[in-house]
Parts: C-alpha cells; structure tokens; sequence
C-alpha cells in the first residue's frame, strides 16, 4: 500500500489529524468519573457521543451495558470477517476516568481548556486522548475511502478504571461474538516518549503486571482498652501490614525488560545486567518510577479500618493492599505475601487478574515501529511491561496478542507519568497531532 503522506499530497482534504482537538475535548467536557462503585455518572452519555460520531460517517456502532449506566460501544470496520490470514484487529479505548477534585487544579477537570500548548481536563492522558486520535482517523479514513483491507474490531469500554468488570469483562463473557475472530489487539498506555541523552525512545507496551486488589483481615478478642488482651485484631493487621510495606522485592527481569534495558544500554554505552537494571531505567528521569515499578513485585497498603471507640479493643481489623506482579513470578509473590501476613491474618480478593506478556516481534509490531520512525526518523522504538492495568488483561482471555500503542512525542521536560490520575492532567496539542498521523500510518500497514 502506499504511504499515507503520498496520498495525502493528492487529498488535501485529507487529515487524520483535523479533529482530534475538538474530539478530545468534548470527550474530555463529558464526566465520566468512576468511583469504583454504583456512583457516578456512569459512561452511557460518552458511549452515546461515540456511538454518534461513527455513525455519522457510516460505521455502526452497537451498545452494550452490564450494569445500567456502564456502556461500551463495539463497532465493525475495515475488510469482511475472513479476509487475510492474520485475523481481525481489535483497536480499544476507554471512556471512563478516575475522579478529579476540581479545587486542587488550576483549571476545570472537565472544561478541556487549552492552555499553552495543551488540553487540560480529566481523560487528557488516559485516555480520552487515544480515544479521540482513533476516532480522528477513523472518521478521516473512511470518509476518504481508505478503509483497511484487514477487518478491524472499534472498541470504547466502560469501567476499565475499576478492573474492567462491568466493560471489558462484559464483552468478554456476554458478547463474545464481538471478539472472537480477533488475534490481536492494541489498547492504551504505550508509544509515548521518553528522551534520554537528547534522543527519544518510544515505549510500546508488551507486557502488563497480575493486579491483586486484596483485604487483609485480622480477628481477635474484644476487650476493654485498659486490659491487657494479647488477641488484639489491631496489633496483629498492624503488623503484618507493616511487614508488608517495609519488604524489598527482589529485582526480577522479564523478556520484554531485558529488550528495553538492553535498548538502554546501548544508549548509554554499556550492557544491561540484574545488577545495573536500576540504574539504567534511572536514564527515564521522572517516567523511572513507573519503570521501576516493572523491575520487581509490589505491595502497597492503602487503607486501614479498625474499630468503634477509644477504649474498646475490636475483634476485627482489616487493610488493604495493592498488589501487582510481574509475568511468570505470581507464584513467589503469593507464597511471599503468605508468608508476610502471617497465620493470624487472612487475604480475600477484590479483584485479581492475571499478568500477560506478548513477545515482541511479528507484523503488527513492525508496523508500529515503521509507523513512529517515518513521523520520527531518530527515534528509538523499544517495548516495555506496564506497572498498572490495562482492558487487555480481560481480551488477553481470548489468546489475542496485545500491545499498548497510543503515540505520543512529548517534551523531554515533561513529568508525564505523574499526569496518570493526577492532577492537571494534560496532553500537548502537537502530540495528539503527532499521534493522529501515526496511527494514520499503521492502520495503513496493518
């Protein structure tokens, strides 16, 4: 096929990029926060709006809900079912966002403000920005007539912020007839930059940690707060939480770190080993304490509840832990775990999901590096494992090869991870720009 800028010359009409702004912001202007529970306003407004926009140039679009409220919207594009030899491509976002305490930012969470070279809002980096880039080219595409031979699965899931359970998973488990002529799938959180010695590397998200959202609980004797009581639920989820919280994992190199540290490496002039891995994704600047995240298990703690006055002593106590671990070490982490928390303290699970890794290699990625080099001709393309969760955890079930691909060349100043669920979310105008005309180039290659 030929490239995407030969036909552009001869189309000005054409571009992938004309509406991603605007997209991006409306999508932004929609509250889709989810709390992780049944409040909130729910993705059912957004799903609609993306629903509207794909019909509009004569995709249609179908809705599916498993709680009222939590929509996702699934359509069909590209070559008929069976054409090719590679299966179809599922291409998904998600609609839903964490919340955002307006008073903490400097402009309206919901308002998708452009300010200095930026859209700011809640969604702007995850991930209404790829959202809106794969509507953008979409819309772009077929309008054009440029539709890829290769059958393509649009996806745009509700509830991804609490696990997926009531998006991903729903189609997963419901409306498998959606999915299962796909082999493989790109999602969120990868073909960003990072600038290391002056030049840029694009991650590409190969694998993903197992997520183990845990209750820790501890029982004991009630009693009065004057007496001695050596049963005290208290003491006993104290301790093991602060066990817990104080062990260092050991570090832990996964195939896709060894590409990426090895990528490095020769970056800097050296060769990656165990002993140094530390020290070179310290190259990443700020984007190392994600990075970090990837070269070991974790467990963090993150609340604690005991108790109903001063002077009593409880029989319960509970805590609980964010866990995540890295693909092919889930047994040493739970065997580990065990052995922190004790005999006197149980784990129940609230959510737990299972780490996947894809070998980097075979088509699809080549058409992602082919993409990013033709926008970037110095860069550096190299995969990396995720430190968070993505919907490719619930596809995964499906045995699709998945990797995490939403281009973005950012500035080298920019503390981007520090905009995933924080405050003053945003994302540079150019990199949604930037990322409209790469994704344009991969869904030519595809």
């Amino acid at each position: 096929m030929a490239e995407p800028t030969e036909q552009t010359a001869g189309t000005p009409s054409y571009d992938p990029a004309a509406e991603v702004v605007d997209l991006c912001r409306d999508l932004i202007r929609i509250d889709t926060s989810n709390y992780g529970d049944d409040d909130g306003p729910g993705e059912r407004k957004a799903a609609e709006h993306v629903a509207a926009l794909l019909d509009e140039v004569g995709i249609e679009a179908r809705l599916y809900e498993g709680d009222p409220g939590r929509t996702s919207v699934v359509a069909s594009w590209g070559g008929p079912v069976g054409s090719g030899d590679r299966g179809a491509l599922l291409l998904h976002g998600h609609l839903d966002v964490v919340p955002a305490e307006a008073s903490d930012w400097q402009v309206d969470p919901f308002a998708g403000e452009v300010r200095d070279g930026y859209l700011w809002g809640r969604g702007a980096v995850d991930m209404k920005d790829f959202d809106a880039m794969l509507l953008s080219v979409v819309r772009a595409r077929q309008r054009a007539g440029r539709v890829p031979e290769r059958p393509v699965v649009l996806c745009f899931t509700a509830d991804e912020e609490a696990g997926g359970h009531g998006g991903a998973e729903v189609l997963v488990e419901h409306h498998r007839e959606e999915l299962e002529h796909c082999t493989e799938a790109v999602g969120e959180v990868g073909g960003f930059s990072a600038t290391i010695g002056g030049r840029r590397l694009y991650l590409i998200e190969a694998a993903e940690k197992g997520m183990a959202w845990m209750r820790l609980t501890a029982r004991g004797r009630a009693g009065h707060g004057s007496m001695i009581n050596h049963e005290n639920a208290v003491t006993a989820l104290s301790a093991a939480v602060a066990r817990i919280g104080a062990h260092e994992w050991p570090v832990r190199l996964t195939p896709t770190m060894k590409v990426l540290l090895a990528s490095v490496a020769e970056m800097a002039g050296t060769e990656a080993t165990p002993e140094n891995a530390e020290a070179l994704v310290e190259e990443f600047g700020t984007a190392s304490r994600m990075l970090g995240a990837v070269l070991r298990n974790t467990a963090n703690p993150t609340m604690l509840g005991a108790g109903y006055k001063v002077n009593v002593i409880p029989t319960e106590a509970t805590a609980h832990v964010d866990g995540r671990f890295l693909p092919g070490y889930e047994d040493e982490f739970f065997a580990t775990l065990a052995e922190l928390c004790g005999d006197d303290v149980s784990i129940d699970f609230i959510s737990k999901q299972a780490p996947w890794e894809t070998p980097y290699e075979g088509a699809l990625v080549e058409a992602m590096t082919r993409s990013l080099m033709a926008e970037d001709p110095d860069a550096v393309v190299a995969p990396y494992l995720m430190s968070g969760g993505t919907d490719a955890k619930h596809f995964n079930k499906l045995g699709l090869r998945s990797y995490g691909f939403a281009p973005l060349r950012l500035p080298a100043d920019l503390d981007f991870t520090a905009l995933f669920h924080g405050v003053d979310e945003r994302v540079p105008v150019d990199a949604l720009e930037f990322g409209s005309r790469v994704l344009d180039r991969f869904l030519e290659d595809i």
